[in-house]
């Protein structure tokens, strides 16, 4: 049997609430038993997206994508939307136009969103637009994580119980969904 792969990104730096959210999602989809790699978007180090242009991080980031069953994103809400760091790491998806199938065909992602105040979902909107660009499939069941920065104790753990499950949740149902989608691909 076919292990699923999950990638994780986060579009903000390792230890911000926006990355701590992505790591309690990332820890139900490797209780379901899911291999995970993750990716932050200041330590991925991406140059801006040009054209035409590779470069050893953006190989290294588009590989695990490739093989990805699924991915889970997060950002923190910038201005309405989603971070620039974030919006470019996305941009450089790009470099999966020509592989068959393209961009992220037959992967389920799940999305998650930081927010100082309580606008998370308009990052939610911003990235399901993307991954439907994409020809991704989002999972349903997302998090919005309003006044994040008081969301999450000194350990990382959510302050909210129910906060925590549904991040353990989201990381359960998009193992169940990439499989699912694995099986019918096969089938």
């Amino acid at each position: 049997m076919t292990r699923i792969q999950i990638v994780g990104l986060s579009g903000s730096s390792t230890r911000s609430s926006t990355t701590v959210a992505l790591e309690r999602a990332l820890d139900g989809a490797r209780a379901a038993g899911a291999e995970v790699t993750v990716f932050d978007v200041q330590t991925l180090a991406l140059p801006p997206y040009q054209y035409g242009l590779s470069t050893p991080e953006a190989e290294t980031f588009m590989a695990a994508v490739r093989a990805a069953h699924g991915m889970i994103w997060c950002s923190p809400l910038y201005h309405g939307s989603i971070s620039g760091g974030f919006k470019n790491a996305i941009d450089w998806t790009e470099m999966l136009a020509r592989d068959d199938p393209p961009y992220l065909s037959g992967k389920v992602i799940a999305l998650l969103a930081t927010a100082g105040g309580d606008q998370g979902l308009q990052a939610i909107n911003s990235m399901e637009y993307m991954v439907r660009a994409l020809r991704g499939w989002t999972l349903p069941l997302t998090a919005p994580i309003a006044r994040a920065g008081s969301a999450f104790d000194s350990e990382g753990q959510a302050v909210d119980s129910d906060l925590g499950e549904r991040l353990r949740l989201i990381g359960e149902e998009t193992v169940h969904a990439a499989a699912r989608w694995l099986r019918g691909a096969k089938a």
